[in-house]
């Protein structure tokens, strides 16, 4: 993913690093396919879960600052690649971007190796509604703009199955093996209403009223 994220998305940086750990494995791919260096630019604190499934903006603000160090000495006058592996709310994203300016970031270019999430999760991942999701609400330009970064790419969905395609046989189809639904909206098993509408209570009040 990582390599076929700096075909899709090349950048004129000094160094690629991770948000760890989750975007580790797609900056490797991205520094060897790009040239680029790769480096760790941040510390992580093991103790802290992931910060999108924190029930309010200030603990997701507070928990990003908490959970992760950039490491000034690495970062200081550089511009810098950060490879993550996805953006759900935008607020992780927004802080990091901040965290690294701080720390004396020249450039910052994020690259997402997955498509824009625009879609709930309703097979045991605890995303937000749609109306929580940044990519739902705002296109890549604007995302770019709200992160504050210099620039902003994601794998584009053909770039995704490309990369998984080297495990699985190149005549399969991939709907058949993969469930896209985050990215794309069709949902390979019927939704419970009462699940979806737990995740759309207030777009459906909303539809509703305005009938």
């Amino acid at each position: 993913m990582g390599q076929i994220l700096a075909r899709e998305h090349p950048a004129d940086a000094d160094i690629v690093i991770p948000v760890p750990d989750t975007g580790t494995p797609a900056a490797l791919g991205y520094s060897e396919a790009s040239g680029i260096p790769y480096a760790e630019g941040f510390i992580k604190n093991r103790y802290i879960h992931r910060t999108f499934i924190q029930p309010s903006q200030r603990q997701r603000e507070l928990g990003v600052r908490i959970k992760l160090t950039p490491l000034r000495e690495i970062i200081e006058g550089k511009r810098v690649v950060v490879v993550e592996d996805s953006i759900v709310r935008g607020t992780t994203t927004r802080n990091i971007v901040s965290m690294l300016r701080e720390a004396g970031a020249k450039e910052i270019h994020v690259r997402i190796s997955s498509p824009p999430y625009r879609f709930p999760c309703f097979y045991g991942i605890d995303t937000a509604a749609r109306s929580e999701l940044i990519a739902a609400q705002l296109d890549v330009e604007e995302i770019r703009r709200y992160i504050d970064a210099d620039s902003l790419g994601y794998l584009s969905i053909e770039g995704l199955f490309e990369a998984v395609s080297s495990v699985t046989a190149p005549s399969t189809q991939h709907s058949t093996l993969f469930c896209s639904a985050c990215f794309d909206g069709h949902y390979p098993i019927p939704i419970p209403h009462h699940l979806r509408l737990s995740k759309h209570l207030f777009e459906e009040a909303e539809l509703l009223s305005v009938r």
